[in-house]
């Protein structure tokens, strides 16, 4: 493990933690994306009502966010790596099941494993790059979001000929072989470790009073941005190609490829965002740009929707460099790794939460009206939301002196 005070080669010493890291990260999204491309396929095979796939629509952010809240009990119990190799291990349990369902019910709960060891995942990540790149938290959450935007944007692309090709079981269960590499590194990173070397990943520090984080400004505004950028990421997914249709026009092809385009801006606000965090004195810009980018986007949707489609998709789509930017934050507000797990289970925990609201909210907003001006009206006043929250998030305080201050206090 690297000291915060030096730096030294990306490579040098932690060449498994680095595979590690950016394995698991395409791990992260391929289940979450694979399933609506084949849904005609899967009915072939399993009967799959509206409400059906509702239900599977919801259970990624459902998963994410109990889950989410759970994985730091996990770690007190283990070292963060053998947390993060049984949270592969589940989720290519649940990549066979899946494949293998011959039912709803199975299908269902195949997912539903799968996206438990996501929520692991998710959690887990940015303590690991606490631990093993302190000198370079930027870069690797730089690294590890990109490669998570990418793995959002290959099954749609490649699910529907591999299901043609071999079939759609194929194509569900193909992805375990992700999970099957990802653990690799991390069981070499447990077999290397030298015999004297603690084994849980908070024996050598204090606990930053795990429970205590959501007593805290820093948990929830961290939350709330989360939040704010899951729920606008999902309730687009759902339903910005039928938007699109319905307000400018759009076929079938195009309002497709403006998902992609929606879902393709996650690649540059990944690379960028958390290395520009890791140098800015001031990270509240970078909030506010997000909800600049949203208002811009969801305000051309409203008024213009025909004219210049794509650039309003574009700026919707650069609203949730939000997710990136919360995930670095995550560790630069926190002084441990034991702090870093507890406030990445509790901000996604509750802002997966907040995440999966949005496709419900919108749905009904647009059943009640008709239109699609409330919705987006709706979307636009969750974004500005964030701006509250970003004023305590920019304040450059720390999770643990937080708690240390209302501890004194007592």
């Amino acid at each position: 493990m690297v000291p915060e005070t030096t730096k030294s080669a990306l490579w040098r010493g932690r060449t498994l933690a680095l595979l590690g890291i950016l394995l698991v990260s395409a791990n992260l999204r391929t289940a979450v994306a694979a399933l609506s491309p084949i849904f005609a396929e899967i009915r072939t095979d399993i009967p799959l009502t509206s409400v059906g796939i509702g239900v599977l629509g919801m259970l990624p952010p459902i998963c994410f966010a109990v889950f989410g809240i759970v994985a730091p009990v996990f770690t007190r119990r283990a070292s963060l790596e053998t947390v993060m190799v049984v949270a592969l291990l589940v989720m290519l349990a649940g990549h066979v099941l899946r494949s293998l369902a011959g039912s709803f019910a199975l299908l269902a709960a195949g997912s539903a494993v799968t996206f438990a060891g996501m929520a692991v995942g998710n959690v887990l990540l940015p303590p690991l790059v606490k631990r093993y790149f302190p000198d370079r938290i930027g870069l690797l959450t730089s690294l590890y979001a990109t490669v998570m935007s990418v793995s959002t944007l290959l099954p749609p692309l490649i699910a529907v000929p591999v299901a043609d090709g071999l079939g759609w079981r194929s194509s569900v269960g193909m992805w375990g072989v992700i999970a099957v590499l990802a653990v690799l590194p991390w069981i070499g990173v447990l077999l290397a470790r030298m015999p004297g070397e603690p084994h849980r990943a908070e024996v050598d520090e204090a606990d930053p009073g795990a429970l205590g984080v959501w007593r805290t400004s820093i948990g929830w505004s961290l939350a709330v941005v989360f939040g704010v950028s899951a729920l606008n990421a999902y309730a687009m997914f759902a339903w910005l190609p039928q938007l699109l249709r319905e307000t400018a026009g759009a076929d079938p092809v195009q309002s497709g490829a403006l998902l992609s385009l929606f879902a393709a801006m996650g690649i540059p606000a990944g690379l960028l965002i958390p290395v520009l965090a890791s140098r800015m004195r001031n990270v509240g810009w970078l909030i506010y740009a997000g909800i600049v980018f949203f208002v811009l986007g969801y305000g051309g949707l409203i008024f213009v929707p025909g004219s210049a489609t794509w650039l309003w998709v574009t700026f919707a789509g650069l609203g949730p460099l939000l997710f990136p930017l919360c995930l670095v934050l995550i560790n630069l507000r926190t002084r441990t790794h034991a702090g870093a797990v507890a406030l990445s289970g509790f901000v996604q925990g509750v802002g997966y939460i907040i995440g999966a609201f949005g496709p419900l909210l919108v749905g009904v907003l647009h059943q009640a009206t008709g239109a699609w001006t409330l919705p987006l009206v709706f979307l636009l006043l969750t974004a500005l939301a964030a701006a509250l929250a970003g004023a305590v998030v920019a304040r450059p305080a720390k999770l643990e002196d937080h708690l240390r201050e209302r501890s004194a206090a007592r």
